[in-house]
């Protein structure tokens, strides 16, 4: 940024900085400040009583400040909220030299700028907590004017609400929105709650490779990279899954990974180019187990962040309580969409698709074509938590055939507002069958030229050659539980930094 682009405020800011220098104030002090006590333990623990907080040491932002005189009033903001502070000119020059009230504090600060506060705290004539400052420190001067947001009358000015700024700025964001920052707790209180959930349930935690010579584990379009070193094409890994089930058949019983994943596919308000997904894998267990255990844990985390299972999301109210209905997929398509597709062959399902006015194109197979049906007519309707179970093997290529019927397959999806959460199966372990199955998606790769089909890794099929024990394993998106969870209408809004065209910095 020149000069002759900074604006009044701006040019304002960095003059008050060399005056700063002048007076021999360093802006952008050493770091190293001894915090000793926050807003939020102030206002949570402090008592008139017993003269708690005498010797407080805080620091955060300049929010709001009154200058009246010889004494004035400012908020500060931390992590943990605000608190006013008391600023009484002979308390922080108790000397001759009223230059760092006079001058510093009344005319070289801003709203933005960063500092610290010794003092105690105590209760104003009005009323207000407060803490009276005895000392005042400039720890980091701000250049930039923050979008204060302000209300008068019930309406609101200078809200910071744009979502290209928020998202893209997402640093103003938290600093003017604290419910946001509230969100992004919460994320992280849901991933902290799931993870003594596993370790509780004798799971181990375990990392794979982001970097993989085959994009393996779903099906979905990879992003590309090259290995200079190596000269060999890499892929950003698209799941975790079938290095997960690598240590299963190494002999550990049950493994997890909290993973970022990567899909070249499309951005909308569920998607996002990068995500993080959790799978677990967890031998000796089957579908019908893991329905069990994944009711009860989003029912934890339900109870963890809010105290009860039913939760507003949209204009919806969810219960997490269990049991979830469990309906198998072509049950629900002939539930939703009044056609039994069970036995349909390609052909009959293309017509079918026609006659339901679904949308159908060339690199469809009967996986994608029943799918497709679901997608258009049954997700809509599944608001409360629902078990959709019993895939045809087509749509599952990882999964281990039906106990009763060889046509479909062990699986289940979770969904909640129409939305997939969560994906499972009693995970094929038969070697051959999966090569096979490995084979029908080369061939859709190739005759039909879909780009979304799975590769064939050897080295998957020869680790089960070796035995793979039965297995359960589910998957399940951390950034769409966070927006259930939070009642976030975007994946946008759980990303601390969603994926953005770059636009250039004014």
């Amino acid at each position: 940024m020149s000069v002759n682009d900074l604006n009044e405020q701006e040019q304002g800011r960095r003059d008050a900085l060399g005056k700063l220098r002048e007076l021999g104030i360093e802006p952008y002090p050493a770091p190293l400040y001894p915090v000793n006590a926050t807003a939020g333990a102030i206002k949570e623990g402090y008592d008139p009583e017993k003269g708690n907080f005498a010797d407080v040491c805080i620091a955060g932002r300049i929010m709001t400040r009154r200058i009246m005189g010889a004494a004035s009033f400012i908020e500060l903001q931390d992590e943990t909220g605000r608190i006013q502070v008391y600023v009484k000119r002979d308390e922080i020059c108790p000397g001759e030299d009223k230059t760092m009230y006079n001058t510093v504090f009344k005319k070289l600060l801003d709203i933005g700028d960063i500092i610290g506060i010794k003092g105690y705290a105590f209760i104003t004539q009005t009323g207000q907590l407060s803490v009276h400052a005895k000392e005042l420190t400039l720890l980091s001067k701000s250049l930039r004017v923050l979008p204060i947001v302000k209300e008068k009358d019930g309406e609101v000015f200078d809200a910071f609400s744009d979502p290209e700024l928020k998202y893209r700025q997402r640093y103003v964001d938290l600093i003017v929105n604290p419910q946001v920052r509230d969100t992004f707790i919460k994320r992280s209180q849901i991933i902290s709650t799931m993870r003594e959930y596993f370790n509780e349930a004798g799971c181990l935690e375990v990392e794979t490779p982001i970097l993989q010579g085959i994009p393996g584990g779903a099906t979905a379009r990879p992003f590309i990279t090259h290995h200079n070193a190596l000269d060999i094409p890499l892929y950003l890994r698209i799941a975790n899954e079938l290095y997960l089930k690598r240590l299963i058949v190494g002999g550990y019983s049950g493994v997890y990974e909290f993973a970022k994943d990567f899909r070249n596919e499309g951005m909308d308000k569920t998607h996002n180019p990068e995500f993080t997904c959790m799978e677990i894998y967890v031998a000796y267990k089957d579908y019908i187990w893991m329905m069990e255990f994944v009711e009860k844990m989003l029912e934890k985390i339900a109870l963890k962040l809010h105290g009860t299972t039913v939760l507003t999301i949209g204009d919806k109210q969810v219960d997490f309580k269990p049991p979830y209905r469990r309906l198998p997929i072509l049950q629900a398509i002939k539930e939703y969409a009044g056609v039994d597709v069970s036995g349909m062959d390609e052909a009959q399902l293309i017509e079918t698709c026609k006659q339901l006015h679904v949308e159908v194109d060339k690199t469809m197979g009967k996986g994608k074509l029943i799918d497709a049906i679901f997608g258009e007519y049954c997700e809509e309707h599944l608001v409360q938590p629902t078990f959709i179970t019993d895939y045809p093997v087509e749509m599952s290529p990882l999964t281990k055939r039906h106990r009763e019927n060889p046509e479909l397959t062990e699986r289940f999806e979770l969904f909640v507002c129409g939305k997939e959460l969560a994906n499972a199966y009693s995970e094929l372990n038969d070697p051959i069958d999966q090569l096979d199955r490995f084979k029908e998606q080369a061939r859709l790769k190739d005759e039909k030229g879909d780009d979304e089909a799975m590769y064939i890794d050897m080295d998957f099929v020869r680790a089960l050659e070796y035995g793979m024990p039965p297995t359960s394993g589910m998957g399940m998106g951390i950034d769409r539980l966070t927006m259930f969870m939070t009642n976030q209408p975007t994946i946008q809004d759980v990303l601390f930094f969603p994926q953005m065209r770059p636009k250039e910095v004014k």
